[in-house]
């Protein structure tokens, strides 16, 4: 059955700091479309609170329903209908909390009223006081808040559990059963002893012990195998040992390599005599090449020097020629300039001059229009002054109507007096008296004759010596005392209204309707006599218009009467304007003329300072080097340096010979080698015996301790413990083996259940992606989906497409709960934000379908995107 919810109030919940009412929800399609954070998404989870979250917890979830900063109470109240029978719920949180609900079995409150809820919306008591939607059943599924519809998530256990009988009738088979429950469990306990809920092994219990006590073995048969190997390597080493130190000793003793020393050192000493000549030889060659060097580039600089003033002076010759023959176009050009800035000022001022005559002229045509708007607002207060007057009395004769009420009291107590006039005479009797009625007295008083008389009393009628008493029947005087009462009555209400009668209260009423009209017809005049005057600043209104008629002095007459020509004045600002411009860009080409004759120019005048400076640089350097003591003779010094060098490479040559006979460096490298062959023999010596002396100390240590029997046991406590772990190993994978088997069932069990989900589900599905097949897991999510014979994952798949099959899947789930009679509804918060126009159109159908069998409530801000729907509109 469908839950309708009809009416919705919140105050002090979040942002809505005052009362808040939401009423006119229809069975059907409901839309409340509102702008960003006004506080759709706050009703949802107001409703989630109302129904779902304990009026008594104050955790952080029910501290977030207060207003920030406030330390107030949140109230809701809701109303709603499950089928025939109407309910409603009314909580508060925080200050204190209660609750109250109202249905067909009458008022419950506290913990009973929360019971009576829970059991009739199917929901669990969430233990964990975090607001977890699995645990608000079927509503936790449909009611959908902000972005969370992009999840294409599984239903909780209690939607599940709801649908189960409907799925056991379609697919006519029942997962699990009394038998499978024992077997299940105790495979389940079995399988906790050896591996974990992930299905890795245990990490602690006899399994873990016997591999424990598997690789202990395994590590101390190790530990003794490799004593025992250590024990007997070190007799294998000891005596290699032992052999390698003879051969080192009698190396030691050989005297060959003493007397090869000998033999370098003394060669040593006639190498270095040679090496100290070439050395003295090579520094004198080098101190004459370099005073030849230096000799001969002094030369090369004073001839540079030469050139470069030369060269110098043939550029400054031909540039000042060129920069010669551009002074007259300089001239000519600067000249053009200044004719052209003189022309461009006097445009200018031409336009400025007719730009403020300009100005003055609409200044002038402003102000006349002013004086002709402020006349018309005068004749127009003239006007509303007789208006109002006119109002004034028309609303004083409309004030005068009689209420309603009043009228009807009028109305009502003369029709009373009527009825009652009608009942005294009806009980009343009547005398005349024709003729003569002298003597005849009625009540004390001569009787008149033919005059009727109506008795309503016991009366006295004298005639001559005696009396005529008359008694009307009983009911005439109490008539006549209502007659009475009520003629009091009408009396003091005409009074109370200043009219004489029925009659006249008409006749005031309908005056004063018509002065009504009169009212309305006079203000709607006076509306319209007090436009906006944007010109003169007024406001419209009558007071604004009276406030600028009493501020605005009185103005004398017009003294400007001259012909005003704003198209003349335009058209002579137009015109200057353009001289303006033709005179701008007269200046800007002469200016770019003189700039271009001036770029050529510039880069001649930098070359001929550039050259001469090159020049002074040239002549300077000359000078400098000129002066220098080594000019004078310069290339006679240069001859004699160069025999000077010539003697010295003859010397330079036989000393390298000298040399070269005797190298110093080989033979330092052969002495190097025999010492450190020595150095070397006498530290491996050394290290032989220290070895020798650790291998007898291991012996004499390890021989003692029977290491091979150790070895044995430990080898025979390795199997035993090998083979123990292979059992349990055998049992542990026995125990997997039997629980996979079991979850396989389980699992096609469950595919069997999937099958009627799933066709629901496609019906929807189709019409979105044509051909399209859906795969549910084992807990009714919805997988992977199936186009063209490629299966997509749903983690894969656009948010847009997400979005759209999260809704279709919730609306399959809620068309079972229906069957089931589950109370359902749709609530899709901020739905279908990633959808392409066309699938918007398509999944707004698929809504509209649905509302007719749930009741839909779409919470947005796109009021574009659901106008076209027919859908009860609700405004927060």
């Amino acid at each position: 059955m469908s839950l309708q919810l009809r009416r919705i109030s919140l105050n002090n919940f979040r942002k809505f700091r005052e009362p808040l009412t939401i009423e006119g929800l229809g069975e059907g399609l409901n839309i409340i479309i509102e702008p960003n954070e006004s506080g759709k998404s706050t009703i949802l989870e107001a409703l989630r609170a109302a129904f779902f979250v304990r009026h008594a917890t104050k955790n952080q979830l029910a501290q977030s329903f207060a207003p920030y900063g406030e330390a107030v109470a949140p109230e809701i109240e809701v109303s709603f209908d499950i089928g025939a029978d109407s309910w409603k719920i009314a909580k508060r949180f925080l200050k204190g909390p209660q609750v109250e609900v109202t249905g067909p079995q009458g008022r419950a409150q506290g913990e009973e009223a929360e019971n009576r809820l829970q059991a009739l919306l199917g929901f669990v008591k969430d233990s964990s006081q975090r607001g977890d939607p699995a645990t608000y059943g079927a509503l936790g599924l449909l009611w959908v808040p902000q972005a969370q519809a992009l999840e294409v998530t599984a239903p909780g256990s209690i939607v599940r559990s709801s649908i189960q009988a409907t799925l056991e009738a379609e697919v006519g088979t029942i997962v699990g059963g009394a038998a499978y429950e024992r077997v299940q469990k105790r495979i389940d306990e079995q399988y906790d002893i050896y591996w974990t809920p992930t299905g890795k092994a245990q990490s602690k219990g006899r399994w873990q012990a016997a591999r424990d006590r598997d690789q202990q073995a395994r590590q101390t048969a190790a530990d003794a195998a490799v004593r025992l190997d250590a024990l007997e390597k070190s007799f294998s080493e000891l005596e290699t040992a032992r052999g390698r130190l003879k051969v080192i000793e009698r190396e030691l003793t050989d005297e060959t390599e003493q007397e090869q020393r000998a033999n370098l050192v003394q060669s040593l000493e006639i190498a270095k005599a040679a090496a100290q000549i070439l050395e003295t030889r090579e520094a004198e060659h080098e101190n004459i090449s370099t005073n030849l060097d230096r000799l001969e580039d002094l030369h090369a600089q004073h001839e540079a020097a030469r050139e470069a003033l030369t060269a110098a002076g043939e550029s400054l010759t031909a540039i000042t020629a060129d920069r010669d023959q551009l002074a007259d176009q300089l001239e000519a050009g600067r000249t053009k300039v200044a004719d052209a800035k003189a022309a461009l000022d006097k445009a200018r001022n031409d336009r400025a001059t007719a730009r403020q005559a300009l100005v003055e002229g609409e200044g002038r045509l402003a102000a006349r229009q002013r004086r002709v708007a402020i006349a018309d607002a005068r004749q127009r207060h003239t006007e509303l002054l007789d208006l109002e007057k006119q109002l004034a009395n028309a609303r004083n004769q409309a004030a005068r109507v009689i209420p309603a009420e009043a009228f009807a009291r009028l109305d009502a107590n003369d029709r009373a007096v009527a009825e009652a006039r009608a009942a005294v005479n009806a009980g009343a009797t009547t005398i005349e008296l024709t003729g003569d009625a002298t003597g005849i007295t009625i009540g004390g008083e001569p009787l008149t004759p033919n005059s009727p008389r109506t008795l309503t009393g016991e009366t006295q009628i004298a005639l001559g010596g005696g009396i005529l008493v008359i008694r009307p029947p009983a009911t005439a005087a109490s008539a006549e005392a209502r007659l009475a009462e009520l003629l009091e009555r009408q009396e003091l209400v005409l009074a109370e209204w200043d009219v004489a009668d029925l009659a006249a209260a008409r006749t005031r009423n309908d005056t004063a309707r018509d002065a009504q009209g009169t009212v309305q017809l006079l203000e709607t005049k006076i509306t319209g006599l007090t436009p906006a005057q944007p010109m003169l600043d007024l406001a419209a209104g009558p007071d604004a218009l009276k406030l600028f008629v009493a501020g605005v002095p009185p103005e004398s007459p017009a003294s400007d009467e001259t012909e005003i020509s704003i198209d003349q004045l335009t058209r002579s600002l137009e015109e200057a304007e353009t001289a303006a411009v033709r005179a701008e860009t007269l200046h800007d080409q002469a200016v770019q003329d003189l700039r271009e004759i001036e770029d050529r120019d510039r880069p001649l005048a930098a070359a001929q300072a550039g050259a001469e400076r090159d020049q002074t640089h040239a002549s300077d350097r000359i000078a400098q080097l000129e002066g220098k003591p080594d000019f004078a003779g310069l290339a006679d010094a240069i001859a004699k340096a160069r025999e000077d060098v010539a003697q010295a490479a003859v010397k330079l040559a036989e000393a390298k010979r000298d040399a070269t006979a005797h190298d110093v460096q080989a033979i330092n490298r052969k002495i190097e080698t025999i010492d450190s062959r020595a150095r070397a023999g006498q530290t491996r010596r050394s290290d032989l015996e220290k070895d020798i002396a650790r291998l007898e100390a291991i012996i004499e240590n390890e021989g003692g301790k029977g290491l091979a029997s150790l070895a044995a046991a430990a080898a025979e406590e390795s199997d035993a413990a090998t083979q123990a772990l292979a059992r349990l190993d055998e049992e542990a994978a026995t125990v997997k083996m039997l629980k996979d088997v079991l979850d396989e069932a389980r699992a096609e069990a469950s595919r069997t259940f999937v099958g009627p989900v799933a066709q629901r589900a496609r019906v929807h599905v189709e019409r979105l992606f044509p051909g399209a097949d859906l795969s549910f897991d084992e807990e009714l999510g919805l997988a992977s989906v199936t186009r063209s014979g490629l299966i997509e994952a749903c983690g894969t798949l656009s948010k847009g497409t997400q979005e759209q099959l999260a809704v279709l899947t919730r609306l399959a789930f809620a068309d079972m709960l229906l069957e089931q009679g589950t109370p359902v509804s749709l609530i899709l918060d901020d739905p279908l934000v990633y959808s392409d126009d066309g699938r918007l159109d398509l999944m707004t159908e698929i809504l509209e379908e649905a509302s007719q069998r749930m009741q839909v409530i779409l919470l947005t801000c796109r009021d574009r995107a659901f106008r076209h729907l027919d859908a009860t509109r609700v405004q927060i």
